[in-house]
């Protein structure tokens, strides 16, 4: 008995002996997690604790601690593992950066990855791309990459609450009120408006215009099963939208097959994405293209990297680049061609691995771009 009560006391110990009286309020989660583990380990399910799903424990009718896979527990770990907002900010401001993801840039990196392709493709040959709009779409998409997450966290935190990694985010598990998000979604779609400001006429109605999508794309995974090519659609708008905050208006011909190359390449990744948690979508009754893939997710993303290189290169075809950007280009697909054939669908740390990757291909794209202006 002795032994089982130090089981249960273990965890919290950490977190003091690390933190001190100041532990961090979003590890209570975890620690309730390891406590019910230990809990199964020690005695059985009958003496696990049953945590409420708005204290970030098992949903009524979901998987208990004890029963997850390891792969399902490992991921779990994973996303509930403290991070630098945890540790290094006041306690009042945590629940705000976690809504905006700011502890997690990959997917400001993704939505930046097309903007920046865009303002490089529009420059003058001979020279680098525009640092000053460089500058301001990176901020632009800093700010709205952290709107999108609270506006999808606000659609989606009673869903949120009964999926494995997702109970823990701040509306889910009530560490924030409605009103209060709400009133930092005017703040940060504030801000943004601001970044939009600073470009010319065109390209703020364009900008503006894509609120639609942002706005909808929460709602898509309850009516079908492709709610990624609607998240493709939304994080590539900056596809047209940097052509037309370097020129005033769009080269259709050469953004139009970006942005399209870019929707795929979204589908592509955002489907390993979904597969962490096609459990629980299925259980809900939420949709997705990893549901509907299923067993056939590889070939069907294998075609859909193809169609995005094949978008990409008949971009550069029509903006007249030279050889550097094929070559970078023929090393994305090779980047490509190892996320398809190393991904375990079953493996959530592996999907997890492979969807931060596309980081470098967004790189290996935008590289090949600049390298092919200078020697124009």
């Amino acid at each position: 008995m002795l032994r089982v009560c130090r089981g249960l006391i273990s965890p919290a110990a950490s977190l003091r002996a690390r933190y001190g009286s100041r532990a961090p309020r979003s590890a209570l989660p975890f620690c309730r997690e390891a406590v019910a583990r230990r809990c199964a380990r020690a005695g059985g399910a009958d003496i696990a604790p049953r945590w409420s799903s708005s204290g970030g424990g098992a949903a009524p009718g979901g998987p208990t601690p004890s029963s997850r896979s390891s792969s399902e527990e490992e991921q779990l770990f994973q996303d509930r593992s403290l991070t630098w907002v945890d540790t290094r900010c006041a306690p009042a401001l945590q629940p705000y950066l976690k809504l905006m993801r700011i502890d997690r840039p990959i997917g400001t990196w993704l939505l930046l990855w097309p903007c920046w392709w865009s303002i490089a493709l529009a420059g003058p040959a001979g020279a680098l791309p525009d640092a000053h709009l460089m500058a301001l779409f990176g901020a632009g998409a800093f700010v709205m990459r952290g709107a999108g997450c609270t506006i999808n966290d606000m659609w989606d935190r009673e869903f949120d609450a009964k999926v494995a990694r997702t109970r823990t985010r701040p509306l889910a598990s009530g560490a924030i009120s409605m009103p209060a998000a709400t009133a930092f979604l005017g703040a940060q779609l504030g801000v943004g408006l601001s970044v939009l400001l600073q470009l010319n006429h065109f390209a703020i109605a364009l900008g503006a215009s894509s609120l639609v999508l942002v706005a909808a794309y929460p709602l898509m995974k309850r009516i079908t099963y492709w709610p990624q090519a609607v998240l493709g659609l939304t994080f590539n708008w900056g596809a047209l939208l940097g052509w037309a905050a370097v020129h005033g208006s769009c080269d259709w011909g050469v953004v139009l097959p970006l942005y399209g190359g870019g929707v795929c390449w979204t589908i592509v990744y955002d489907t390993w994405y979904a597969h962490q948690d096609k459990g629980d979508d299925a259980k809900l009754g939420l949709k997705s293209t990893a549901l509907l893939f299923a067993e056939r997710t590889k070939p069907v993303l294998a075609a859909f990297s193809a169609a995005a290189l094949g978008a990409l290169g008949l971009a550069g075809v029509q903006a007249g680049l030279d050889w550097p950007f094929y070559a970078a280009l023929l090393a994305g697909g090779g980047h490509l061609a190892w996320q398809v054939g190393t991904a375990d669908l079953d493996d959530p740390q592996n999907l997890a691995t492979r969807f931060k990757a596309n980081n470098l291909f967004g790189l290996a794209v935008l590289s090949g771009i600049v390298a092919s202006k200078l020697v124009q």
